[in-house]
């Protein structure tokens, strides 16, 4: 689908900045349990923002949050040909059981990959809690799913598009909004 530019909302700063900022939030929520915090990435920019939160919580409080990527394709209830079996696993290297999960996911628009997290993980066990971090939150929820955490509200409307760029996937970092051509 070809997208038309029209403007970089982020610069890399911006998100480190907010990112240094969810990640204060995240330890002041979870302050009597900062040693059972996971955090779990929905693919694939979702990996590497929960990465960077890692990173800085362990700047913080010297701990390093145990960390995880996450496929959800196989949970979603909105892509032809997912078949969402009930022996169905996500590989996750180490136990939710009795944590706190935080999902982290670029952007949230409908709710659906949020969902689908949701699924994945509480088939691998009972964590104490599950939360969400998004960077981008852009409305138009077709579930009744919200963040918790969220680096910046994009109002948008459903032609326009939010592209996260990472530099381990886009090689630049910032968050563009662009429209639909």
């Amino acid at each position: 689908m070809p997208i038309k530019e029209k403007t970089v909302l982020m610069d890399g700063v911006s998100v480190d900045r907010a990112l240094v900022r969810i990640s204060h939030q995240i330890l002041e929520r979870n302050t009597d349990d900062a040693e059972d915090i996971c955090l779990i990435g929905i693919k694939t920019r979702g990996e590497f923002l929960a990465e960077r939160i890692a990173d800085n919580i362990e700047t913080i409080i010297g701990i390093r949050p145990s960390v995880s990527s996450l496929d959800i394709t196989g949970f979603r209830d909105d892509v032809e040909g997912s078949d969402i079996s009930a022996d169905l696993l996500p590989d996750i290297p180490f136990s939710v059981e009795g944590k706190t999960v935080i999902l982290c996911d670029d952007v949230i628009y409908t709710g659906r990959s949020a969902r689908a997290a949701m699924e994945a993980v509480i088939r691998t066990g009972r964590p104490a809690r599950i939360q969400f971090f998004a960077l981008i939150d852009r409305g138009h929820r077709e579930l009744p799913i919200r963040p918790d955490y969220v680096g910046k509200n994009v109002p948008t409307s459903r032609s326009e598009i939010i592209s996260v760029c990472l530099p381990e996937t886009d090689g630049e970092y910032c968050v563009k909004l662009g429209e639909r051509e």
